[in-house]
């Protein structure tokens, strides 16, 4: 029942893809920077009457679909690989990088759980790594109940996946396999609101707009525990799972159709930006978003 979950999701955004052929401008990619896209593409809709096409594939689904001419923008929680540079190359595509925000990757349980409200890197590590041998929350903590963990992330696809295992298990695509897979992170947030046992990590505005459901898991890193949020990811003491996110640009794309330079320009207008903020994620400096326009303008 969980593979046909997961694999239900990657379907439905693959279909709506496919569905948005028609559309001014397509959008796929990361989950995570979805819902900041999807604010755009709405609120650029009713200021232009362009209709913008957005949906959620996961980082690395996104980057083969984007890559292939598929979509006109890929919204990525991590960087573009250089497997995916050569890949967009060889179709003739050059991938745009305009970073939009800073998330707070966030590690989250049941509002009931009221015990793991502090984890270290070593314990996460532990817990996470492939062939984990922690099954009971008593394994990583003996003051803990020795209740079985009920693990739920993202798919293999997703860049907050890549991000996840890089930073905490040291590897790129590390990880145990025991856990319940998905792109949609409010499937994930709704499992754990459902489940005491429950932990899962997905983007930040996925937790701080489900504060009812979900509570979050500060992180010490050797300096003291600290939470996830805004303030935290600005002044850098919430490491390390802060991360910058990203859309990539097509450059065929944006040579042949005006609409896709005339959103990207929406979406890095300073007045623009509260849809950023209203997410939950951190905003950039003035001077990141004003070499972006530089960089899709030329």
């Amino acid at each position: 029942m969980k593979t046909l979950i997961a694999l239900f999701a990657l379907v439905l955004g693959a279909t709506l893809l496919s569905n948005a052929a028609a559309q001014d401008v397509t959008i796929a990619g990361s989950s995570t920077v979805f819902p900041v896209s999807l604010g755009m593409a709405e609120e650029f809709a009713i200021d232009t009457g362009l209709d913008v096409a957005v949906s959620s594939t996961g980082t690395g689904g996104g980057f083969t679909l984007f890559c292939n001419g598929e979509s006109d923008i890929n919204n990525a929680s991590r960087p573009m690989r250089e497997s995916e540079m050569e890949e967009c190359a060889a179709n003739g595509i050059t991938a745009i990088e305009v970073p939009v925000a800073f998330d707070a990757l966030t590690v989250a349980v049941n509002p009931d759980n009221d015990w793991a409200t502090c984890m270290t890197v070593e314990q996460l590590q532990m817990l996470w790594e492939p062939d984990s041998a922690v099954s009971t929350w008593a394994d990583i903590d003996s003051n803990w109940p020795a209740e079985e963990i009920n693990l739920f992330g993202p798919a293999t696809t997703s860049g907050t996946f890549d991000y996840f295992t890089e930073e905490i298990i040291g590897e790129g695509g590390a990880s145990r396999t025991d856990y319940f897979p998905s792109e949609e992170d409010d499937i994930l947030a709704e499992n754990v609101s459902n489940d005491i046992n429950g932990l899962v990590y997905l983007g930040f505005a996925y937790y701080i707009n489900d504060t009812d459901r979900l509570s979050s898991i500060g992180i010490d890193n050797g300096d003291g525990c600290v939470t996830p949020s805004v303030e935290h990811i600005e002044d850098g003491t919430y490491v390390p799972l802060s991360r910058p996110l990203f859309i990539y640009v097509s450059d065929v794309a944006l040579a042949e159709n005006d609409a896709v330079g005339q959103f990207v320009e929406f979406y890095l207008d300073e007045g623009n930006r509260d849809i950023i903020a209203d997410t939950g994620y951190a905003l950039l400096d003035d001077a990141n978003y004003a070499s972006s326009l530089e960089a899709i303008s030329q």
